[in-house]
């Protein structure tokens, strides 16, 4: 093995250029901990929970798909649910039309631990007749955003303004902002997403004072304010159903969606500041199309349209994004029972899509399935049912924390009340303890052996290739990157410290 020897600094320099005075750290930045499992030196290890190190390792683990208890959220009559995954706070945001409280707009927090999950107290954001709930998540501003058709609200007394407000998660509770209208004629059939490459909200949505055409608008996240563009058309004719995701890969929007002679069809947008152009709408399916939800499917880079067709089969065709056209594969039938109410998300830990769908030719009962996309074609497991009673209005979403699936929908069989459950898809999944690193070992040690940490302010040497002056950072096997996100399975997980010599890294932080 190479020898790894160290070095100690007295000081140095932060990126503020203020110098900072290490001599009153242990050993110029060491601590001695207590092993578990051998250790060698050089290894970067992580800080368990009895206040043992172990190496960082990762490795895989085979799950089946398996259900969590249905938890209600809403004990009342629950429509127009939307559900997103707030990063900043490892929280799921559901919300929701309370048809027995006067159908006032409506979120709930919701925490993730295992296959199960909890709720704080539903909070009212519009104290009027709400419809189309939509909700995304701006990791810009770290805020939830709601858009929905605002019906007879204090702020005009007409019909179905879209409007979009913006809540801050804390714990299991959420407080609002102050709604802002964003098309003062009636409109239907929300779909908002957001463009990180922008850091703007986009929103999508039927206009009903302009021949219901399709019409997007584009929201900024300033402060304690959200504000508009100029709403742009993207189908000028009859649409609906629409469901608007963000191509990363292209830093494009697309939204797919019911358009002229209902078909369904898919079109490709570009932001620029507050405004949105588009390209040419592209036909997926040539007949009746309803019930439409797409994911991007970040493996492959494409996106994934489920819906249901004109006989009322569910099915899901994969887009490719080139340019501002896209362009499909086959389509795959994962229902030929009759599949409403679909929503689909990507599971990234699985690398693989997942639907929820109400299931017509079972008792309408709530059903999962599994998808994995190859080329541009998409391939389907074995059904599961997460609900064994009648739903409707399901929605997806996927919590990066716990690596699951978080379903909420209404059960028609228990006064529609608002309910949820987490779902574990079947699959490999990347096990990691990336999240806990500490530092790198000075030597070799055997098990419950004592071993000597550098952390902050220590200089590993005897490395070698290092591009002075570079950052690097902890991959999620354990080895150090210079680039981030570059490392095998899901990349690298934090930055640990700057090469100032080709072999001698300084280590300014830990987890």
């Amino acid at each position: 093995m190479m020898a790894v020897t160290f070095e100690n600094v007295d000081r140095i320099v932060s990126s503020a250029n203020n110098v900072i005075d290490l001599n009153n750290l242990s050993a110029g930045g060491a601590e001695k901990y207590i092993a578990t499992g051998s250790i060698g030196a050089g290894q970067t290890v992580g800080l368990k929970t009895d206040g043992t190190v172990e190496v960082i390792t990762d490795g895989t683990q085979t799950f089946t798909n398996s259900i969590g208890t249905p938890v209600v959220f809403e004990s009342d009559y629950t429509v127009y649910v939307s559900s997103t995954f707030d990063t900043n706070t490892n929280k799921v945001v559901i919300t929701y039309r309370d048809n027995t409280n006067y159908g006032y707009g409506t979120a709930v927090v919701g925490a993730v631990s295992g296959t199960a999950i909890t709720f704080g107290t539903p909070v009212v954001f519009n104290s009027a007749s709400t419809y189309d709930t939509s909700v995304i998540f701006d990791s810009n501003s770290n805020k939830v955003v709601i858009a929905y058709a605002d019906y007879y609200s204090s702020t005009h007394a007409t019909t179905g303004y879209g409007t979009a407000i913006f809540g801050t998660v804390s714990g299991t509770s959420i407080t609002f902002g102050t709604p802002v209208v964003f098309h003062s004629t009636q409109i239907s059939q929300t779909s908002a997403t957001f463009d990180p490459n922008s850091n703007k909200v986009v929103i999508a949505y039927t206009d009903h004072g302009n021949s219901n055409y399709g019409t997007s608008v584009v929201g900024t996240v300033s402060g304690t304010s959200i504000s508009f563009g100029t709403p742009a058309v993207f189908e000028y004719a009859q649409t609906a159903n629409f469901s608007a995701n963000f191509y990363p890969n292209s830093n494009k929007v697309v939204i797919a969606y019911r358009g002229n002679s209902n078909y369904g069809t898919a079109i490709v947008g570009t932001v620029s500041g507050t405004s949105i152009s588009f390209g040419s709408p592209v036909v997926f399916k040539n007949a009746t199309t309803t019930y439409i939800s797409a994911t991007f499917e970040s493996i492959t880079n494409q996106v994934v349209i489920a819906y249901r067709d004109n006989i009322g089969y569910g099915n899901a065709i994969v887009g490719t994004v080139s340019g501002t056209s896209i362009s499909f594969g086959t389509t795959a039938i994962f229902n030929s029972a009759g599949a409403s109410n679909i929503s689909a998300t990507f599971d990234p830990n699985t690398n693989q899509v997942v639907i929820a769908y109400k299931d017509s030719g079972n008792s309408g009962y709530g059903t999962a399935i599994v998808g994995s996309v190859s080329g541009t074609s998409i391939t389907f497991g074995t059904p599961v049912v997460f609900e064994s009673a009648s739903t409707a209005n399901c929605s997806a979403t996927f919590d990066s924390n716990t690596n699951k699936v978080v379903i909420a929908y209404s059960n028609d069989d228990n006064g529609n009340y608002g309910t949820a459950t987490v779902f574990q898809a079947e699959g490999d999944y990347t096990t990691t303890n990336a999240d806990t690193w500490l530092g790198i070992a000075e030597e070799s040690v055997n098990s419950s052996e004592a071993v000597s940490i550098k952390t902050v302010g220590g200089v590993v040497s005897g490395l070698s290739g290092l591009t002075i002056g570079s950052e690097y950072y902890v991959n999620y096997d354990g080895t150090l990157v210079a680039t981030e996100n570059a490392g095998v399975n899901n990349g690298t997980y934090g930055k640990i410290g700057k090469a100032i010599s080709s072999s001698k890294l300084l280590i300014t932080e830990t987890n």
